[in-house]
């Protein structure tokens, strides 16, 4: 399974989800081709209700603790709930890599 769909299917069991998006955004940095080293996180369920950011991206790193030991450098999160979602509808968009990026 590729790291992509082990994120998507371990934040899909670990959180009811209301809605998710997850971007692999490696080609944007300075890795080989292929990599799957950075990624994208749009996350919003009920479980982030009443915790502050610090504590949902907490909770996120908890549930991808081993993607994150074994090769995934790089988690842009943007958790919200549903209410949250449903004013801003959209999570921004990832800057440009400044580190050496194609």
């Amino acid at each position: 399974m590729e790291v992509q769909e082990r994120i998507e299917s371990k934040l899909a069991s670990a959180f009811a989800v209301v809605h998710m998006e997850i971007n692999n955004e490696s080609h944007m940095h300075n890795v080989p081709a292929g990599s799957e080293s950075h990624f994208r996180v749009v996350l919003v369920t009920d479980s982030f209700a009443g915790k502050l950011p610090v504590k949902r991206h907490q909770m996120v790193y908890r549930v991808l603790s081993e993607e994150l030991e074994s090769g995934v450098h790089a988690l842009a999160l943007h958790t919200y709930t549903p209410d949250e979602w449903q004013t801003v509808q959209q999570a921004p968009a990832s800057p440009n890599c400044k580190g050496g990026g194609k």
